[in-house]
């Protein structure tokens, strides 16, 4: 049975996606930016919105029975270049010991205020093989 995860993001709805999708051990969380869904605020700093990104990213995985440590694919997509060595920072703090596959992009996004985005891909229990 497939299992459809919310983060309560309003554009969930109007888009028509969930956050992530468990199907059987797999975990596909979708693009996540740096919206603190709590005040539904975009920060301006870059850092900061690839940390609110992982923080979104880490409550779907948990509440898909994982987490950060199953996560075996990244894809980020990053606006600028010159937002690299900021964002390389924060993600080394996350995934420096998990080490998954990963892919960076340079690209547009939906709106200006957007600077990274992040998609994973998790397998239940792989941080413990």
């Amino acid at each position: 049975m497939v299992q459809r995860i919310s983060s309560g993001s309003p554009f969930e709805a109007r888009i028509g996606y969930s956050r992530a999708v468990v199907d059987r051990d797999m975990v596909y969380v979708s693009g996540t930016t740096g919206y603190d869904y709590a005040t539904m605020q975009m920060p301006d700093d870059v850092a900061a919105q690839t940390r609110n990104a992982l923080g979104t990213i880490e409550k779907a995985l948990k509440e898909a029975g994982s987490g950060l440590q199953d996560v075996v694919r990244v894809r980020y997509y990053l606006v600028d270049m010159a937002d690299y060595d900021a964002v390389v920072a924060v993600l080394g703090e996350t995934f420096a010991d998990i080490r998954p596959a990963a892919t960076m992009v340079v690209c547009g996004l939906t709106t200006p205020d957007m600077k990274i985005e992040i998609e994973v891909t998790a397998r239940i229990g792989a941080g413990a093989s």
